[in-house]
């Protein structure tokens, strides 16, 4: 019975976050990794229809070789 599903779990309360889990520092690994996809974003944004399909038709294969390059460096 979908019904009596979706009625049980609207009834559920919602599990508030802990302070403690939002105030956690990320690792350094962590914070490169977020400014790699960052940069990545921004460039892949700032690309022209054209060039987005020059340089690969979708997000994950550009950002990959994006974050391959922001290694290198």
């Amino acid at each position: 019975m979908v019904l009596g599903f979706a009625t049980a779990a609207s009834a559920q309360a919602p599990v508030a976050a802990s302070p403690d889990a939002a105030a956690k520092e990320l690792s350094v690994g962590q914070n490169a990794a977020r400014e790699r996809q960052k940069k990545c974003g921004a460039e892949w944004r700032a690309l022209s229809v054209a060039d987005k399909a020059a340089q690969g038709p979708k997000w994950p294969q550009y950002y990959s070789k994006c974050v391959k390059r922001l290694k290198a460096v």
